[in-house]
């Protein structure tokens, strides 16, 4: 499977993640952001709270999110 990109700005072990904001998102605030995490997995957070839960998921989960969003 190919890696999803998020433009090389993955997390090393020990490190942490560079957590990246959709170029779409606007300044209301209503925005999600995403990075590769230490484990493998992706990660989605609430950019108002960074702190906050992060939804995990796996490569294949997010690879078919992804083609989903973009068949409409």
């Amino acid at each position: 499977m190919t890696r999803p990109a998020l433009r090389g700005r993955s997390a090393q072990a020990g490190s942490d993640p560079c957590w990246i904001k959709s170029s779409r998102s606007f300044a209301n605030g209503d925005c999600v952001e995403v990075t590769d995490l230490p484990d493998g997995t992706i990660g989605v957070r609430d950019s108002k709270n960074p702190g906050g839960p992060i939804l995990r998921f796996t490569r294949e989960e997010w690879c078919a999110f992804l083609a989903g969003v973009r068949n409409g």
